[in-house]
């Protein structure tokens, strides 16, 4: 947990508008992913506030009526976080913290956006020199245009969310020494990817799968079913950071398998950039399985973001097996609410879905539960053929395969 040493759990409001290009069910979806976000950085959701604009407001992301509701609801009911759905600009962030603290020696309500709260978790999640390095970059290069509003009270601040990283303790820094700060933790990156880069190449002939998905699919879960390992798994996003690798042998066929990061929306550009590195399991995998949270009302659009990732790592010209998983929860669903004629018909049946993805993925298309162990096998035997094909089509020459 981030929160060990604090006596009092943080609580949070979330703010969020509504647009043409992002409607009122996809607001209040993207403030249920942030209500998750919060969870997992250790801070309980009091209240959500939802403005209809035709674009946020360039000096203060809402309006400022709107702006004054909210700092009443946060004054009568001590709240300590505010944050907004989308990544603040550095005018915007100043504007919204002085309604918050008028007095920025005394500020006792922490304004972050979606950026800076997703950077907190990673902070608090880092295990490896790599991924603490890859998220420290990320910190400062994000910082580095807002020095200005984060040097004027973080004095003051005790800690909590939004305070996990290089902030509180380089107050009395400049942009020239974060700048140096920033292209030493590129140099120690560059020497840890050629590290990396070595031992990928010490582990000989191997055929690589690379689990990939969006944040919170079961892709952990996955890995220790197909690996009968223990690898960090919970219902929380962003449970792995660092790549994990894994020598497995299926049906008497070897592979190394390896478990990702997470994708997300709206994640921040400085930490696409930063953690490019840890992704090269991804870029280097000769076999892609993209676990899907079938569950999900919107798996689809989970899936462009994956899809858009792999696109930006030039890594979509793969084999790809899309994995749809938790298949129980989603016939759960459809048992519940069997009575609504307009549910049943936008949730088909897993045999109906399973037809349709099918034909969309020329039969590299599977439909599972991880925690239920269903088809569990049937992976298993697909992901075997599918690496003897790469094998041979990798090695041709080769007759040590087995």
């Amino acid at each position: 947990m981030i929160q060990k040493k604090l006596l009092k759990q943080e609580t949070a409001v979330l703010v969020g508008i509504i647009t043409q290009e992002q409607p009122a069910d996809k607001a209040q979806e993207y403030l249920d992913e942030l209500a998750f976000l919060a969870e997992t950085a250790g801070a309980t959701t009091k209240a959500r506030f939802v403005q209809r604009l035709q674009r946020a407001d360039p000096r203060t992301y809402v309006g400022t009526g709107k702006l004054e509701e909210i700092e009443i609801y946060v004054r009568e009911h001590e709240i300590d976080l505010v944050l907004i759905d989308d990544e603040l600009s550095a005018s915007q962030m100043r504007n919204i913290e002085k309604v918050f603290n008028p007095d920025p020696l005394e500020a006792t309500v922490k304004v972050l956006d979606r950026s800076t709260l997703i950077l907190d978790i990673f902070a608090s999640r880092a295990q490896t020199a790599q991924s603490k390095t890859q998220v420290e970059l990320a910190q400062h290069e994000y910082l580095l245009p807002r020095l200005t509003r984060m040097w004027t009270h973080l004095s003051k601040q005790k800690g909590g969310i939004g305070m996990k990283g290089p902030g509180e303790k380089e107050i009395e820094t400049d942009r020239r020494i974060i700048r140096n700060r920033i292209i030493l933790l590129k140099e120690r990156l560059e020497l840890i990817d050629r590290q990396n880069a070595t031992q990928r190449k010490n582990r000989g002939k191997s055929i690589r799968v690379a689990l990939v998905g969006y944040t919170n699919v079961g892709k952990s879960t996955l890995m220790n079913l197909i690996s009968k390992s223990e690898v960090f798994a919970e219902n929380k996003l962003f449970a792995t950071l660092d790549a994990t690798v894994r020598k497995v042998v299926v049906n008497q066929v070897p592979f190394l398998l390896s478990d990702t990061v997470g994708f997300i929306r709206k994640l921040p550009h400085h930490l696409v950039e930063s953690f490019k590195s840890t992704l090269d399991e991804v870029r280097e995998s000769d076999i892609l399985l993209h676990v899907v949270d079938l569950s999900h009302p919107n798996f689809e659009e989970q899936m462009e973001v994956v899809l858009e990732t792999l696109q930006e790592l030039k890594a979509v010209d793969k084999p790809i097996i899309t994995v749809f998983n938790k298949i129980d929860r989603w016939e759960e669903a459809r048992a519940a609410r069997h009575d609504d004629p307009e549910f049943i018909e936008g949730h088909p049946s897993v045999e109906q879905l399973a037809q349709t993805w099918m034909a969309k993925t020329n039969g590299n298309a599977l439909f599972i539960s991880a925690t239920s162990k269903i088809n569990i096998e049937d992976l298993r035997t697909r992901v075997s053929d599918m690496v003897k094909i790469c094998w041979f089509e990798k090695y041709p020459h080769s007759h040590d395969f087995f």
